[in-house]
C-alpha cells in the first residue's frame, strides 16, 4: 500500500485526494487557548512516522528519534515479505515498528499464518489493515473485513490492529459503504478482543474531519482515531517517489490543481501544522488520539516540522 490509504475495495490514487479542494483556505487558526495547545502538543507527541519499504529510505533512518513507533507500509510493486524485511530492521535498530498487512496482497491462508508466524517472531503485537491496492486479489482475501473474520481461526500474537477511514469520502465507494465497513471492523476486534484504532486517509479539510468523525461517534463508533497528515515533504522527493511506485500520472494531475494539494507541491506552500491546529479544539472531544503521519520517506524533514511545531530543539 502507498502512503495514501487504499480501501477494502482497492481504489484508484486519486481518489484519496478527491476532496484536497480549495476548501482549505491559506489564512492561519486562532490562538489556542491552554487546553487546546495541550491536545495539540499530545497530538504532535503521538505522531507515528510513516515509511515506505524504498531503498531511498537507508540514509533518513538515521534521522528517526529513538524508539519511534513506525508504520510500514505495503505497497503493489512490492511484496508484504519486503515490508516485514523493514519490519524486521526497524526492529533492530529499536523501534517500534507497525507492517501494514494488505488483504488482497495476501496469497492464502497458509500465506497469513506464515505473516503472522513471522510478526510473532519479531515480538510484535501489533498490524495495520488495509484492503490493498493491487488490481485483483492475489489470494482469497478481497476486504480487510473479510482478513478480520479469517483471523479468528488462526494462531497469531496481535492485540491491537490498526484499520483505515475515509473522513473526506472516496470517489469510487460510496459513504454507506464505507461506513458499514468501519463498523464492521470496530464489531470484528471487539469479538476477537482485540485492541484498535482507526488511522484517517490523508487529510486537508478540517470540517470534513470533524463533521464525518461526530456523525460517526453518534452511530456508535468508537474506537479512538489517528489523524493522517502529510508531512514535511519536498515536492520533488513526492513526484519522484510516486514516479517509482506507478502513480507519476496521477500526481502529474495533482500537479495542476488548484487547491490545497498543488500548494502542497510548492516549495514552501504547504504547513502540516496548520491541520494540527485546527483541529486540537477538537481532539478531546472526537477521541482523535495522535497523527498518522506520511512522510514518504522524508524523516530529516518531517521530524523537523515535528521538533519545531513542539519547541523542541535536536
Amino acid at each position: 500500500m502507498f502512503a495514501f490509504f487504499t480501501s477494502d475495495r482497492s481504489p484508484s490514487f486519486l481518489s484519496t485526494w478527491r476532496a484536497c479542494s480549495p476548501r482549505l483556505s491559506p489564512r492561519r487558526a486562532r490562538p489556542l487557548s491552554q487546553s487546546d495547545a495541550d491536545a495539540r502538543r499530545r497530538l504532535l507527541t503521538n505522531a507515528q512516522w510513516e515509511l515506505i519499504p524504498l531503498r531511498n529510505l537507508a540514509d533518513q533512518l538515521p534521522r528517526l528519534p529513538p524508539d519511534s513507533p513506525v508504520s510500514v507500509t505495503a505497497s503493489a510493486s512490492k511484496t508484504l515479505e519486503d515490508t516485514l524485511d523493514l519490519t524486521a530492521e526497524l526492529r533492530a535498530l529499536g523501534h517500534r515498528p507497525v507492517p501494514h498487512v494488505a488483504a488482497r496482497m495476501v496469497r492464502s491462508r497458509d500465506h497469513l499464518s506464515e505473516l503472522l508466524g513471522r510478526i510473532a517472531a519479531l515480538d510484535l503485537n501489533e498490524i495495520f489493515l488495509v484492503g490493498g491496492d493491487v488490481t485483483s486479489p492475489l489470494g482469497p482475501f478481497d476486504s480487510a473485513v473479510q482478513l478480520l473474520e479469517a483471523l479468528a481461526g488462526i494462531e497469531h500474537s496481535l492485540t491491537h490492529i490498526g484499520v483505515t477511514s475515509y473522513p473526506e469520502g472516496h470517489a469510487l465507494i460510496s459513504d454507506a459503504v464505507l461506513h458499514d465497513a468501519l463498523h464492521a471492523k470496530q464489531a470484528l476486534l471487539a469479538e476477537a478482543g482485540i485492541a484498535g484504532h482507526a488511522a484517517t486517509q490523508m487529510c486537508f479539510h478540517p470540517r470534513s474531519i470533524t463533521e464525518w468523525l461526530s456523525a460517526e461517534r453518534d452511530s456508535g463508533f468508537t474506537l479512538p482515531v489517528h489523524l493522517g497528515i502529510p508531512g514535511a515533504v519536498d515536492p520533488a522527493r513526492l513526484l519522484r517517489i510516486g514516479t517509482r511506485l506507478g502513480i507519476g500520472a496521477s500526481l502529474r494531475y495533482l500537479r495542476k490543481n488548484t487547491g490545497a494539494v498543488a500548494r502542497m507541491l510548492r516549495p514552501g506552500g504547504y504547513d502540516p501544522s496548520t491541520l494540527v491546529d485546527r483541529l486540537a479544539p477538537h481532539a478531546d472531544r472526537l477521541d482523535i488520539a495522535g497523527l498518522h503521519v506520511f512522510t514518504f520517506n522524508s524523516i530529516a524533514d518531517t521530524v523537523a516540522w515535528r521538533d519545531a511545531a513542539l519547541g523542541k530543539r535536536r
